[in-house]
């Protein structure tokens, strides 16, 4: 498997950010930065802004207020990939899928389909390359979203929810091949609302409460002795 490069445009900072649709506070004043290394999770209860932070800090929600930079531009990097709760996927089978995102990054040819086996070969997908992409199982489709985004050798990888609607065997497999391309290089950030998730993929966590960070803490610190109130709370609902 191809290594990710490692520009990124990190560290991205984020500055008084605050996003509101209509009259609804998503974000307020958040000011965080993501650096190159460990697995980010952010947590938080629904509605808290897990996923709105994730799209600000990958360019696609532009902020009411504040500032965004990618390690200290205003443009956002193209070496990102991120992958959502529900894969979005052409109607084309599975190693076309890869090929038309590689082909909108400038990758064709030879190298193209190079990075499109190695990809397929990593997340178990070899077999199904010329299954069209919708006939498979969600599962596969995740994989599939998950090879297509390692193909891009991306610096930082973004994942929203990307196990909510997986049974224990697809979350883990998806858990598996997050895992392999954070070992190659690629710095993560994820949302999650599954704790046992979170203990076993994260090094950091950001927990948020009402569109605030309220606490960035090292993952072993936070789950022994959290440090707010609002985190507190959450872990002991989680327990109940």
């Amino acid at each position: 498997m191809p290594e990710p490069r490692h520009e990124g445009g990190l560290p991205i900072e984020l500055r008084g950010v605050h996003v509101a649709h209509g009259t609804t506070r998503v974000l307020d004043r958040v000011d965080f930065r993501l650096e190159a290394g460990p697995r980010t999770v952010i947590l938080g209860a629904n509605g808290a802004g897990k996923s709105t932070l994730l799209r600000v800090l990958h360019g696609l929600v532009v902020p009411t207020a504040g500032t965004v930079r990618w390690a200290g531009a205003t443009e956002r990097p193209r070496d990102q990939a991120m992958v959502f709760q529900r894969p979005v996927l052409l109607r084309r089978d599975a190693a076309a899928n890869i090929r038309h995102a590689l082909r909108l990054a400038g990758v064709r040819g030879g190298p193209a389909e190079a990075r499109i086996a190695a990809a397929l070969h990593a997340a178990g997908l070899a077999p199904l390359a010329r299954r069209s992409a919708r006939s498979l199982s969600g599962g596969e489709q995740q994989r599939l979203a998950l090879a297509r985004a390692w193909a891009l050798q991306p610096a930082v990888l973004f994942l929203d929810e990307p196990t909510a609607n997986l049974d224990p065997a697809a979350t883990r497999e998806v858990e598996r091949i997050v895992l392999s391309i954070h070992a190659l290089g690629a710095t993560i950030a994820m949302t999650t609302h599954n704790l046992a998730q979170a203990r076993r993929v994260a090094q950091r966590i950001v927990f948020m409460h009402g569109g605030r960070i309220t606490e960035v803490s090292d993952a072993d610190a936070f789950f022994r002795a959290p440090g707010s109130a609002e985190a507190r709370q959450f872990l002991e609902g989680e327990r109940l």
